[in-house]
Order: structure tokens, then C-alpha cells, then sequence
């Protein structure tokens, strides 16, 4: 007898995490001799947790502090710590009790569509994007509503693209810097989105995970634009801290509740040690900052070193460490493409369908995260590559 299978069960799986698996298998069977996958197929920065960080954790587990459960939204002097965050880098006063401190941006995108979306409910994006938007907000019975930007708007959404849409969504999310792309919205960009959504109901989800990861542009936070958006953010990306898995949300007046209730029941907190690393984390930015500075050297050289290995068609990221390339020159199948360039080049890099359902078989992403040494010499061996 065949049992029934929930509806959240069939949400698409996460493309990136098949790519790893691969890498991880083609680099289990070369011969110790051969050389080596170079991986610019996921965005784990190649640097760990700041020193800081590492020495907090340390004290912590030597302390007394038994290291149990936190308050759902998160310590309180990590969250007056991230509070602070938003005076000191954007001028913006978001007070303490609207921070609510998360297993990682990845547990703060449910909290926030379970709290702010019924079932049924319509929440557009612009693609290309980061899958699990999409991929959540199917598992949970919300209604993705596409908006295709291309090199155009430089793959970001804009107000006139907005304005096509009948009826208006009841939500929108937008992420600037990018992934895939690593372009950002400028701050008046971002303004001007923001009216658009309160004007019309419409809830912002504003991403900016990659705050903090940009070369040169200004940044902006959603959360002194609008006091409806909901902002998400991580300890993931620029401070470099991925398994630890902590992240945040700056959240408007209406949703503190919802999202503390949703957070007992489901998370009951994020990591206790986690929690204090973050807070260290804080007061790293000089080898933080350092961390860009590289980033920023590798993406210079693959903006110059790409075109002439075969990939000419990209956006130049303003931030992140994401390279979008479109390759339908060269292929119209991205799956195999860079399956292909795994087995003949070495280089691990991810299809432009999973961050693009119509367009990404002729796309695809590389992220120069990794040390910069494998970057310098996957350029070289993508020049080689046919």
C-alpha cells in the first residue's frame, strides 16, 4: 500500500549541493599524482571563522556557562551587537528588540514567509536567483511569481518591471549584492522598490547576506527604507562563518511576535557557542576586510582573465563573490557543460538552471571564494578548456 507523500516533499532539490557531491566523488577517484578539482561551484568562503571568533568559542568552552538553550530570538548581547551593526555601518536605528538571531539566513527564510504568507499567497522574485527562494516558498504552498531581469537591468528587479505585474504580489524578495550575479541594487534603486511595496501592501524580503562583500558601490539596508521589510542576514558570508550557522533578521513591529513563536517551536534557538563566536566576530574587521581585499584582487583578475578563456558574456559583480556567465555561445545544456569542464578542466562550477528555470541551460556561476591560488589557476585552466 503506497502512503501519502506531503506536498512539501516534491519542492525541487538544491542543484548546488548535487555539484558538491560530484566534486567531492571526482576528487575521491583521481590518483594522488593528478591534479586536483578547483571548486567555484559553491559560496563557502576558503577562509574560516576570524581568529576572534575561534578564541571566543575557546573561552566559552572552558567557562561555567552550562553552553544550553538561548532565547528563541538569540542572546541579548548578540543582538544589541547587531543592533549596533546597523548605527555604525547604514545610520540606522533598529532597536534591539526588532533583531531576532537565526540558524543561519537558511532558518530565517521560512520564519519569515511562514510569519508573514498564508498558503496560496503570491511572492515574486526576480531571476535569476538564489534557489531555495523558490524552492522554500513551493514546500510551503506560496505561489513564486517570476519576474525574468536579464543584463539589461543587470539582473536585479526594477520598479518598471514591477509594474507589470497584475494583481501586485503580496510579497516581494529582492537580494542586493546577487546570487547568482553579485549586482546590486543602488540605494535609491533599493528606495524606490521599498515606496513600491508599501504603496501597494506588498511585504519586502530584502537579502543582504553580502553586505559587507562589495568593491566599491554604496550599500543600503532595507531596514531604513520601509518599517515593513523584513531584513535577512548571516554570519555566513563576511564573516566568514558558514558552519557555525548563525544569522539574523531586522523585523518590523508586526512580525516580532509571530516570528519568536515560529522560532520555539521549530528551532527553539541557534547554537548557544555559535551565538558568542558571532558576537566576536564583530570586532574582526580587520581580517574580515582583508578577506574582501582578496575577493576583490580575484574578481579584477577573472574579469580580465575570463573573456579571453572562452566566457565574454558576464556582469560584472559589484559584490559577493559570484561570476554569472552566459555560455549559450558554447552550449545550450549547462548540466553537461560543466560536468564536462569538471572532468577535462577540473573546475567545479554550477549550471545557470538552478538559479534559472527557463533561461539557466545557457548559464552558468563560478564563485571565487576559494584560495586565491585556485582561482588564478582555474583561469588558467579554463583557458585551456575547448
Amino acid at each position: 500500500m503506497a502512503l501519502k507523500i506531503g506536498r512539501g516533499a516534491h519542492a525541487p532539490g538544491f542543484l548546488v549541493m548535487d555539484v558538491i557531491a560530484a566534486a567531492n566523488a571526482r576528487q575521491a577517484a583521481l590518483a594522488p599524482s593528478d591534479p586536483r578539482v578547483i571548486r567555484m561551484e559553491v559560496g563557502q568562503p576558503g577562509t574560516g571563522a576570524p581568529a576572534g571568533a575561534l578564541a571566543a568559542a575557546a573561552a566559552a568552552l572552558r567557562g561555567a556557562d552550562p553552553l544550553g538553550y538561548t532565547e528563541a530570538l538569540g542572546r541579548p548581547s548578540l543582538r544589541a551587537r547587531i543592533a549596533a551593526h546597523y548605527r555604525d555601518w547604514y545610520g540606522a536605528a533598529v532597536p534591539t528588540r526588532r533583531i531576532a538571531v537565526t540558524m543561519g539566513a537558511s532558518a530565517a527564510f521560512p520564519l519569515a514567509f511562514l510569519a508573514a504568507f498564508d498558503p496560496g499567497d503570491r511572492v515574486a522574485l526576480a531571476a535569476p536567483f538564489y534557489p531555495p527562494y523558490v524552492n522554500i516558498l513551493t514546500a510551503l504552498g506560496l505561489q513564486p511569481v517570476i519576474v525574468e531581469a536579464g543584463p539589461a537591468t543587470r539582473y536585479q528587479p526594477t520598479v518598471a518591471l514591477l509594474d507589470r505585474l497584475d494583481p501586485a504580489p503580496d510579497g516581494l524578495i529582492v537580494a542586493s549584492p546577487c546570487n547568482p550575479a553579485g549586482t546590486m541594487l543602488a540605494p535609491d534603486e533599493l528606495a524606490a522598490i521599498a515606496a513600491w511595496c508599501d504603496a501597494r501592501g506588498v511585504r519586502l524580503i530584502s537579502d543582504e547576506i553580502y553586505h559587507g562583500l562589495h568593491y566599491g558601490r554604496p550599500i543600503a539596508t532595507a531596514a531604513a527604507l520601509s518599517p515593513h521589510a523584513v531584513v535577512i542576514n548571516s554570519f555566513s558570508k563576511y564573516f566568514s562563518m558558514t558552519g557555525w550557522r548563525v544569522g539574523w533578521m531586522a523585523l518590523p513591529e508586526d512580525l516580532m511576535r509571530p516570528v519568536e513563536c515560529l522560532a520555539q517551536n521549530l528551532f527553539i534557538s541557534a547554537p548557544h557557542i555559535c551565538q558568542v563566536a558571532a558576537e566576536a566576530a564583530f570586532d574582526c574587521t580587520a581580517e574580515l576586510d582583508a578577506n574582501v581585499a582578496r575577493y576583490r584582487r580575484v574578481r579584477d583578475h577573472l574579469l580580465k582573465a575570463l573573456p579571453c578563456a572562452g566566457f565574454p558574456d558576464i556582469a560584472a559583480p559589484d559584490g559577493a563573490f559570484y561570476i554569472y556567465a552566459d555560455v549559450g555561445a558554447r552550449t545550450n545544456d549547462s548540466v553537461a557543460f560543466c560536468a564536462r569542464m569538471m572532468t577535462e578542466a577540473g573546475v567545479a562550477a554550477s549550471p545557470g538552471v538552478d538559479f534559472d528555470r527557463t533561461r539557466g541551460t545557457r548559464t552558468l556561476r563560478f564563485s571565487y571564494c576559494g584560495p586565491e591560488a585556485d582561482m588564478i589557476e582555474a583561469a588558467d585552466r579554463l583557458t585551456r578548456f575547448r
